[in-house]
């Protein structure tokens, strides 16, 4: 039944999700302690709202634009169910513009399996990717998915190695002018966040570590699933499928590697394993084995979220 409803797009499924949304941001909202409501507040809520929202519809015009996907509204379902395992991330707006920066990065290097305009794809996803380290300097690692991009589609033209150090000059020039004129500390306060921490100990409760744990189990099942079926699938779309795993893992390594660690950082991944989630969903199984997947990845972030309440 959830695979039937799902499987169209249609208003009324993201009507219905964008309904589930609202409601699990107020209600995790409204359960936090000594919270003091003010316009500055309501209306960083609003910004977090818009880029979450925008979030959900990029990362499902990629999908769709590039044949990766069926007419669907599984990759919105799962990222916002995803989104459960940490409520805590709708009070994180760093990390969240850090997000989509990545994602629009993301879109630029799928496109590249078309051969238009591959090297204005590959600067302007440099260029998303260095924006994001503003957020969260850590994001910076997917510039590796850029290098990794140009392997895989225009690896003989030697100056398209060159543009995301082109990229990361003429960013880092306007950093440093918007630092100098506005005084904002931009080029300071990104060297202060350049620290690492492998330990995962930040749980403030076991919940938190349940959580976490159900995450991993969900992304090993769904990444080794698509690592093992790429062969069975349509050769043109190879490298797409192969950028979506590095995306992924990229995102593990974003995690494992940022300081003042939370399962917020974890949103790295969603854009990713959502998308191997819905290729799971949309390619043909018994209709038991979809239904029972889905039933158990809403489950678990349903069991997430209100456990971490």
């Amino acid at each position: 039944m959830i695979t039937s409803f799902f499987k169209k797009s249609t208003p009324i499924n993201y009507a219905l999700i964008f309904l589930m949304f609202f409601f699990f941001f107020g209600a995790y909202q409204f359960n936090q302690v000594g919270i003091v409501f003010s316009i500055g507040v309501f209306v960083k809520k609003i910004i977090i709202i818009g880029v979450i929202v925008a979030s959900f519809f990029t990362a499902n015009f990629i999908i769709k634009k590039n044949g990766l996907s069926k007419d669907s509204a599984f990759m919105v379902l799962f990222y916002f169910l995803l989104l459960l395992f940490s409520p805590s991330i709708v009070n994180n707006l760093d990390v969240i513009v850090s997000n989509f920066f990545i994602i629009l990065a993301l879109r630029r290097l799928i496109s590249l399996q078309s051969p238009k305009l591959p090297k204005e794809k590959i600067f302007d996803a440099s260029l998303w990717i260095f924006a994001a380290t503003l957020f969260h300097f850590w994001s910076i690692l997917f510039i590796i998915l850029v290098f990794i991009s140009i392997l895989f589609h225009t690896a003989r033209d030697y100056r398209t190695w060159a543009l995301p150090f082109i990229a990361f000059f003429a960013s880092s020039m306007i950093f440093i002018l918007i630092d100098l004129t506005l005084h904002k500390d931009i080029v300071k306060n990104l060297i202060a966040n350049t620290s690492r921490d492998f330990e995962i100990n930040y749980f403030v409760n076991n919940y938190n570590n349940l959580a976490l744990s159900l995450f991993a189990t969900i992304s090993l099942y769904f990444t080794v699933y698509l690592v093992f079926t790429i062969s069975n699938r349509p050769i043109i779309l190879h490298s797409s499928y192969k950028k979506i795993v590095a995306a992924f893992l990229i995102g593990i390594a974003v995690f494992l590697i940022s300081p003042n660690k939370s399962n917020d950082i974890l949103i790295f991944t969603f854009a990713p394993l959502a998308f191997m989630i819905t290729l799971f969903t949309e390619t043909p199984h018994s209709k038991v084995k979809r239904e029972l997947t889905i039933a158990i990845v809403i489950t678990c972030s349903f069991f997430a979220f209100f456990s971490q309440l």
